[in-house]
């Protein structure tokens, strides 16, 4: 691929033509098209979608354009980013007690709560990052508990959650380390942290094979008294029909959770890794993808080993991972993703890797690469302009298409 410090605006100028805010049949030119597919970058490229979706990517030479399509024009154009991993929707931007729902304190395991019934697509942290070109969000529980919950993902627009909604419960939330210790009541050592973890994989699957041997005698409609949303959701786990995610940043919980991996035969993806480059081996033998932290968390506790480079670590040694947002425990409340990648670019990583992170690769860690990442044919028309270099400083974003929707154009 053309590095991105070699771009060169030329003779595009960041407009966007005819922008009704409820357009669905569109079509994008650039400058530089990154697909971040098999056709790479496309110089002076054309995006065309129809009915929300792809139809056509390719040189503005080749790729007709429908007669009387609304045409949108910037220097450079990439996927919508994919944020890897966030809270945005339950963490608020007031930061006050009425608009934070990524925690709840009662009890250290709660697989059961659903991201879905604490997203408020109209906060204006939502709006915020879509300005910012981020349209996925695989968002949910945030650390401070053992168990804190389900993920999902979301488009950031909707006026409703089922409006945004990509799919529900996409992971299984789970905290190792200091964070979700509770020294005066339960866990109170990792050893407890890993015990609690272990039983409760144990009972879902015993319960799960009694469930597969009961199964012809039961009547699937029946309402059945004994279910447990508990058992329910780590039994999903078993089953490999979504992942454990498993915030572990110092090595021994990283090893903690690989163990538990292998024991169970579940697919876990482990978040933060703060610890990674001591453990290249380890996490490429186990075949896990990484969540990596934001590379602007702050390097203290559980994240002291936290590093700039450790993106560049990683894609060295072949270790599949994606950048993210995470959780910020101050205002604004969250982070960008496309900072986030600009850092690690300025750090050791190569500039595609760095919008791989935050395009195709985070997408296909959340597994979403079918429908957003990259610009394909037959893929969500989710696209993000800019006037430069997406990860200079003085890049601004110009324009943000959702499903062939003009959701923004204002210049961030």
């Amino acid at each position: 691929m053309t590095n991105l410090g070699t771009f060169v605006a030329g003779a595009f100028t960041a407009a966007l033509l005819s922008t009704s805010a409820l357009a669905q049949d569109i079509a994008v030119r650039g400058g530089q098209v990154w697909t971040m597919g098999p056709q790479g970058v496309i110089e002076n490229g054309v995006v065309v979608i129809e009915d929300g979706q792809i139809t056509a990517v390719g040189p503005a030479t080749s790729t007709a354009i429908p007669a009387g399509m609304q045409v949108l024009e910037a220097p450079v154009v990439t996927p919508g980013l994919v944020d890897a991993h966030s809270t945005v929707g339950l963490t608020g931007y007031l930061n006050q007690p009425d608009d934070q729902d990524q925690l709840d304190t009662t009890a250290p395991v709660q697989p059961h709560l659903r991201a879905i019934d604490a997203y408020n697509p109209h906060d204006r942290l939502v709006e915020w990052v879509r300005e910012l070109g981020t349209t996925t969000l695989h968002t949910g529980h945030g650390p401070g508990a053992l168990v804190s919950g389900q993920t999902m993902v979301v488009k950031t627009v909707g006026n409703t959650v089922d409006a945004a909604l990509v799919e529900d419960g996409t992971m299984v939330v789970a905290n190792l380390g200091a964070w979700a210790l509770d020294r005066e009541s339960s866990p109170g050592t990792r050893a407890k942290q890993i015990a609690m973890l272990r039983q409760a994989l144990v009972d879902a699957r015993t319960g799960t094979d009694r469930d597969e041997n009961d199964a012809d005698d039961e009547d699937d409609n029946a309402f059945d008294p004994s279910r447990d949303l508990i058992n329910e959701a780590f039994a999903s786990v078993v089953r490999g029909e979504r992942p454990l995610l498993v915030t572990a940043n110092r090595a021994q919980d990283i090893m903690s959770a690989l163990r538990l991996a292998d024991e169970f035969g579940i697919e876990v993806v482990i978040d933060g890794a703060a610890d990674a480059h001591l453990l290249l081996d380890e996490l490429r033998e186990a075949g896990v993808s990484v969540m990596l932290h934001p590379t602007m968390a702050r390097n203290e506790g559980e994240l002291e080993n936290a590093s700039f480079t450790t993106a560049a670590v990683l894609a060295e040694a072949g270790i599949p991972f994606a950048l993210q947002s995470g959780y910020e425990a101050y205002v604004p409340k969250t982070r960008v993703v496309l900072w986030e990648a600009g850092f690690a670019a300025g750090n050791g990583l190569a500039p595609e890797d760095a919008l791989a992170s935050i395009t195709i690769d985070a997408a296909r860690i959340i597994g979403m690469d079918e429908r957003v990442g990259s610009l394909e044919v037959g893929k969500d028309g989710d696209v993000a302009m800019f006037d430069g270099d997406p990860f200079e400083y003085v890049t601004h974003v110009t324009g943000v298409v959702i499903e062939g929707e003009v959701v923004s154009t204002a210049s961030r």
